[in-house]
């Protein structure tokens, strides 16, 4: 089990409970990492800062008990956004009728790259009909098993802007928040055996530093480690 799935066994609970559903865990950079949080409300209600603020609050708390990332870490906590990645099967079926693109770990019909219509979900396979080379002509429904899906993402298109204004009420963007958090005091880790001691380091701190947009999703990003 890597680090983000640890982490993510970690909060998960604890995040349900609260009413919201995490879509991504992500943990990126080595010398100071970001672990990305991306959640959203159960009851499909638009995320606000102050969810995000207590999804910052209550993770940040759970990971001082028994923090994975060995080093200081930046918290990030964001809603999925408009454009938002579809990382569960049930995500092809809830955007039934809207863009994405769709990359896939191996190749599926002798290609990795999908754009198209999603056209639903059937058994454990994601249906999207690709877009025509030419105006006019018919394309098939392509078949992409959901367990070679690496990344996929709803396209920014205005009939989604337009869906989700109706549906929540929002023109465009999300909100987020970002913390700061310092490692644990070396006093309050389980020392190694054999380990040389060492000096006392300043107590973990957690604050919220900052609100700002949801955080951007790049299909071709590299250096990331996510569930």
């Amino acid at each position: 089990m890597d680090v983000v799935q640890r982490i993510g066994g970690m909060v998960g609970p604890s995040v349900e409970a609260m009413g919201y559903e995490l879509v991504r865990l992500r943990l990126t950079g080595t010398e100071r990492p970001v672990l990305q949080v991306m959640a959203e409300r159960t009851d499909g209600r638009a995320m606000t800062v102050d969810d995000c603020a207590e999804i910052s609050r209550t993770i940040a708390t759970l990971l001082a008990v028994d923090d994975p990332i060995e080093s200081a870490y930046t918290l990030e906590v964001s809603s999925p956004g408009i454009d938002r990645p579809l990382t569960r099967l049930k995500d092809f079926a809830r955007f039934r009728g809207f863009d994405a693109r769709i990359e896939t770990s191996a190749p599926v019909d002798g290609r990795k790259r999908f754009r198209g219509l999603l056209e639903g979900t059937e058994g454990e396979d994601v249906l999207v009909r690709l877009e025509p080379k030419k105006k006019g002509e018919e394309v098939p429904v392509a078949r992409v098993p959901f367990v070679l899906v690496a990344k996929a993402k709803l396209e920014l298109t205005e009939r989604l802007l337009e869906a989700a204004a109706a549906a929540q009420g929002l023109a465009a963007g999300t909100e987020g928040a970002l913390m700061d958090v310092a490692p644990p005091a070396a006093a309050e880790r389980p020392a190694k055996k054999g380990a040389k001691p060492k000096k006392d380091k300043p107590k973990r701190k957690t604050g919220l530093l900052q609100v700002g947009p949801d955080t951007p999703d790049d299909m071709d990003d590299n250096g990331a480690q996510g569930a």
